[in-house]
């Protein structure tokens, strides 16, 4: 009986521990998490088929409208580079002008040559290929800026130095440099000039001179 008895408590012993019950705390939060996710899920409602087909038309106007803007880009690229393609060359050439213009500046200055029938046809052939070049320019809308008796404009001109002239006003162009050009409306570069500025009299240089050399 003593036998039995170890038996059934040793097989009492061995067997497994009851499973630990959900607290009602747990059981209350896992409730609550249901009900948030169940009540999140109602609020995301499916759009109508409305409100689906004025989205598409809202997406299609605004492609619609990247493409016009895209096309406007490239036809104002396309005109661009049709009329202001030849820019870099147009100058690069202007420099046969400048070459010409010191060509008759040096053979005008040659002792040798003065007042002979060889500079007087050299000067003349000069004068001709020179109108020739500027008239070819022109046609393809390259234009010589007019700078002499013209007031400083720093869209066109830049100024070299001044020249004192009381018969011109202030600011007036009086020699031109280096001659500038445009093509169609834009600057193809700056005529380089000097500018008349007034002339200054005897006392008001003196008090300058002093004035100089006083800040030394």
């Amino acid at each position: 009986m003593e036998k039995e008895e170890n038996q059934n408590t040793a097989a009492q012993n061995h067997q497994e521990p009851e499973k630990e019950t959900a607290k009602p705390e747990e059981n209350l939060n896992i409730e609550n998490k249901q009900e948030t996710a169940q009540e999140a899920k109602e609020e995301i409602k499916e759009p109508t088929p409305e409100e689906k087909i004025i989205e598409l038309e809202d997406k299609i106007v605004r492609t619609f409208a990247e493409m016009e803007n895209q096309r406007r880009r490239f036809e104002k690229e396309k005109e661009e580079a049709f009329e202001y393609g030849g820019y870099s060359f147009a100058k690069e050439a202007l420099n046969l002008i400048d070459n010409l213009e010191r060509s008759k500046q040096i053979l005008e200055t040659d002792e040798k040559l003065k007042d002979t029938e060889a500079l007087k046809k050299s000067l003349e052939h000069l004068d001709i290929i020179q109108k020739d070049t500027i008239s070819i320019f022109e046609k393809n809308n390259i234009k010589p800026i007019e700078s002499l008796n013209k007031k400083l404009d720093p869209n066109f001109h830049q100024a070299m130095m001044e020249i004192e002239d009381d018969a011109k006003e202030p600011g007036t162009i009086i020699q031109e440099i280096q001659k500038g050009f445009t093509i169609k409306d834009r600057l193809l570069r700056p005529s380089l000039v000097g500018v008349s500025k007034k002339i200054l009299k005897k006392e008001e240089k003196t008090e300058e001179n002093k004035e100089n050399k006083e800040d030394k």
